[in-house]
This record gives structure tokens, C-alpha cells and sequence, in this order.
């Protein structure tokens, strides 16, 4: 199925948005940036989306403002996205905890998860100062904490994709989950 199908196949459905969640570090808005580009959708990163509408970064929220209120404030971001179309949305790591959140999802967006290995995700941000969840932590035992509670949310989506290492290889494993997603929807 070329791209240009699969857009309007995904237009077609009530589904009509594309969201993708998972740990920090999972890369979500890379992948985000690139379904969005071949699809030819609009992309947003929520966190990117909540620094420009607070103008403040992720770590100032949290350090003037606390988790809580940074979790109501990403909340009503992304509830403001559910109308767009032609949309991938890439979210952090923790909007799914919001009940309201994961409705929006459920009703609007096909959902994908991006499952990878805790060893990569530290890897991955062993050099990251901008994520305050794994600032002064031990960054794997706080991942397997954050899994703990996140993973029974994450496990509701759509499609799962595992532990991609290169961006383009996560592109045509979610084009093929998607066209089999597809089938099966319209099967029914």
C-alpha cells in the first residue's frame, strides 16, 4: 500500500489522527516527524506545544509548578488537538495517565506504542538535562518505575512497536501494523 493510500485510508476512518506514546526517550517525536512528513499529516509534540503555550520549559513547570499542575496543564493541550485533522500528535510519557487523555485517544486517534527495551531508553538519555522525571535518578530504575504504572495504559493502543534502533526501520514496521490494523477494522 503506498503512503499516499494509507493517508486516505487513515482520513477514511473515525480514527482520523495518529498518536504516538511511550516512554521518554522511546522516540516518539522523531518517528512523529517522520509518519507525519510521509503521510503528508501535521505533527505536534505536546511537550514542545505546552512550552510554547506557557512560555516556560518542561523543567521550569515542574520546578515552579510541581507535577500536578504540569500534568493538568498537558491535559488540556492535547484535549485541544482532538478536533484537528491529518494530525500526528507525539505525547509524553505520562499524558496517558489522565483518564480524559486516554478517552480522547481511544475515541479519536489510532494509537501507537512504542515498547523499548529499558537498557536503550538509558542509553538514550544519559545526557538529557531537560527531562525532570530523570534528573538526579538513576535513569533505568526510574524508567521501571514509571513502567510499573504506565504500561496497562501503553498497552491499549493500537499497535505496539518494539525496540526499533533506527527510525526508518519503526516507519515501515508501523506502515505494515497499520495495514493490518486497517484490514481488521474494516473486516468487522
Amino acid at each position: 500500500m503506498k503512503l499516499a493510500k494509507l493517508a486516505k485510508n487513515i482520513m477514511g476512518t473515525r480514527k482520523k489522527n495518529i498518536a504516538l506514546m511511550g516512554h521518554m526517550g522511546s522516540g516518539k517525536s522523531v518517528l512523529g516527524k517522520l509518519i507525519s512528513k510521509q503521510l503528508n499529516f501535521n505533527h505536534i509534540d505536546s511537550d514542545k506545544l505546552i512550552e510554547k503555550k506557557t512560555n516556560k520549559t518542561i523543567n521550569e513547570i515542574f520546578q515552579t509548578m510541581g507535577e500536578s499542575n504540569f500534568r493538568l496543564i498537558e491535559e488540556n493541550v492535547i484535549l485541544e488537538t482532538i478536533d484537528q485533522k491529518k494530525l500526528v500528535l507525539s505525547l509524553g510519557g505520562g499524558s496517558i495517565l489522565s483518564r480524559k487523555v486516554r478517552k480522547a485517544l481511544k475515541d479519536n486517534f489510532l494509537t501507537v506504542f512504542l515498547d523499548v527495551d529499558f537498557s536503550v531508553l538509558s542509553k538514550r538519555l544519559i545526557k538529557s538535562r531537560r527531562r525532570p522525571l530523570i534528573n538526579d535518578a538513576n535513569i533505568e530504575n526510574k524508567i521501571k518505575e514509571l513502567d510499573a504504572i504506565r504500561r496497562k495504559f501503553y498497552s491499549l493502543a493500537d499497535i505496539t512497536l518494539k525496540n526499533h534502533l533506527s527510525t526508518t526501520d519503526a516507519l515501515t514496521e508501523f506502515i505494515t501494523k497499520y495495514i493490518e490494523f486497517y484490514e481488521k477494522y474494516n473486516s468487522n
